[in-house]
């Protein structure tokens, strides 16, 4: 009897030993999957923060709507950590052809891509985020507040040097002009000089420096961006229309384009989020304005590559 109890004890202690044992491997082994899976979750989360921070995206071209992409670039990157937007000017033409080549991701235009001479467009995607009033401005010295569309024509063609011509005081008339490429300049004498040769004159490569020189100095005209316009400038009306977003939304002031934002082709993932927050209301609604242009959304007319208008 005692053997049997025994050899029974003797049993059941070896199969708890079995039991405590086979557990401890099951625990084990447990552990060393969900191990394993943090592991996974972790090594996945690091690779996808790696990913984040070599998110790299370039802008260039445009100076009438650089002041637009970097403001909206800073907010977006304070939201979006990680991912580096630089934004550049160089002129509507540097940034189409800067695109066509590959050599940035966005190419910023003031102009259609089939505008520019050597682009091919039909390798481009056109991306239009705004609208720009574009003005004549004049020093704060010159009398003149209101010019005829033949007037202003008449000015930047040589017809006419003094503003006394035009209904001003005896002052030399200084041209500035923007240079070759620009996107501003190509969309101001689209619409005055029609095209008629402009008188030769200094040329300037972006908004910023005419800003500065047509501010200091008497007798000069220039053109400019609605965005550039300040209180040292004069901005002039033109056949008694003033120069207001308003009127740009209706077609009643002429002088006005989109702003383009091209890509080779369809946007990679990462370019296409900035571009779909570039048309989100936190820029439409509100930087847009704030910072002087006029969203694409609340144009009553609609502007073609041939430069014809239509209602919407």
């Amino acid at each position: 009897m005692s053997t049997k109890k025994f050899g029974f004890s003797l049993g059941g202690n070896r199969i708890m030993k079995k039991r405590s044992f086979f557990s401890t491997i099951v625990a084990v082994a447990a552990v060393g999957v969900l191990l394993a899976g943090c592991g996974s979750s972790s090594s996945s989360k690091s690779k996808k923060s790696s990913a984040d921070s070599n998110v790299k995206i370039t802008a260039v071209g445009s100076t009438a709507l650089q002041p637009l992409v970097e403001q909206a670039a800073s907010n977006y990157q304070k939201a979006n950590k990680g991912v580096n937007i630089s934004v550049q000017g160089g002129g509507s033409g540097t940034g189409l052809s800067q695109v066509q080549t590959g050599a940035v991701q966005i190419g910023n235009s003031d102009i259609f891509a089939e505008q520019q001479d050597g682009i091919k467009a039909k390798q481009l995607v056109d991306h239009q985020v705004a609208v720009v009033g574009m003005t004549p401005v004049v020093n704060k010295d010159v009398s003149v507040s209101n010019l005829s569309m033949a007037q202003l024509k008449g000015i930047f063609t040589g017809k006419y040097t003094n503003w006394k011509q035009v209904g001003g005081k005896n002052e030399k008339i200084t041209v500035v002009n923007r240079a070759q490429g620009s996107g501003t300049r190509a969309t101001f004498e689209s619409a005055v000089l029609e095209g008629a040769k402009a008188v030769k004159a200094q040329e300037q490569d972006s908004n910023g420096t005419v800003q500065k020189i047509v501010s200091t100095t008497p007798g000069t005209i220039s053109y400019l961006a609605f965005s550039y316009v300040n209180s040292k400038l004069k901005a002039l009306s033109v056949n008694n229309v003033k120069p207001t977003d308003a009127n740009v939304t209706t077609n009643k002031w002429k002088i006005w384009s989109y702003e383009h934002m091209y890509t080779k082709g369809q946007p990679n993932k990462a370019t296409k989020k900035f571009l779909n927050y570039m048309d989100s209301g936190k820029v439409q609604d509100s930087l847009v304005q704030k910072l002087g242009y006029i969203s694409i959304h609340d144009m009553k007319v609609t502007k073609n590559a041939s430069n014809a208008v239509s209602q919407k």
